[in-house]
């Protein structure tokens, strides 16, 4: 596992290698929204660009995973490393808003995720897919995803799908809401320049 961070640019890269997966994230949380993945699970790299492109967070993504039995270990995976990117991009994060929120609709389906840096892992997924599968890939991965990426990041996320017909549009509003809802979150405020956004004075 390596990192580069720089108190300027909140930028990290994080490996993870496993006997099932072989990872790599760098992301750059002062980014433009660009974004390159090369992963094997095309869907799951149509989210991650919305999270970039809606986040205005740069990623950029390789992953080797055991898909012969199946995408399960990569995306949990992803999600794992994609996390720890993320807490040590932020840093001791101090001058942030810390907490993030968004509605986004996409025609009939509307989501709405809750973002909280609070140092304490927590998920709360209220999502029911109209389907099981978009295409080749199990909607069940995404809260393995999702639940990798709390962990790891130090995060509490509340998702909500609000409605939605088509599988497709409750995937995209809700990987949508992540983006915007962390740009939110990571936001510097001039308020709080030099502040731990706090009273225990951690995160």
């Amino acid at each position: 596992m390596s990192q580069a961070t720089s108190a300027q640019s909140r930028c990290a890269q994080v490996e993870r290698h496993t006997l099932e997966t072989q990872i790599r994230v760098s992301l750059d949380l002062d980014g433009q929204g660009q974004a390159s993945f090369k992963t094997g699970v095309p869907f799951l790299e149509h989210m991650l660009d919305q999270v970039a492109r809606h986040g205005l967070i740069d990623l950029d993504i390789e992953a080797v995973g055991d898909r012969h039995i199946d995408d399960h270990h990569t995306v949990e995976d992803l999600g794992i490393t994609l996390g720890q990117a993320l807490a040590r991009a932020l840093g001791d994060k101090q001058g942030i808003r810390r907490y993030g929120h968004a509605y986004v609709p996409l025609d009939e389906a509307l989501s709405r995720v809750v973002i909280d840096l609070s140092g304490r892992p927590g998920l709360v997924y209220g999502v029911t897919f109209t389907r099981a599968q978009i295409g080749a890939f199990d909607v069940d991965l995404f809260q393995e995803f999702f639940q990798g990426l709390v962990n790891h990041a130090g995060m509490t996320l509340h998702i909500d799908n609000l409605r939605g017909v088509n599988s497709h549009h409750q995937a995209e509003t809700i990987f949508k809401a992540f983006g915007r809802a962390l740009r939110m979150a990571i936001e510097p405020d001039p308020r709080m320049a030099g502040i731990t956004p706090s009273t225990k004075g951690t995160l």
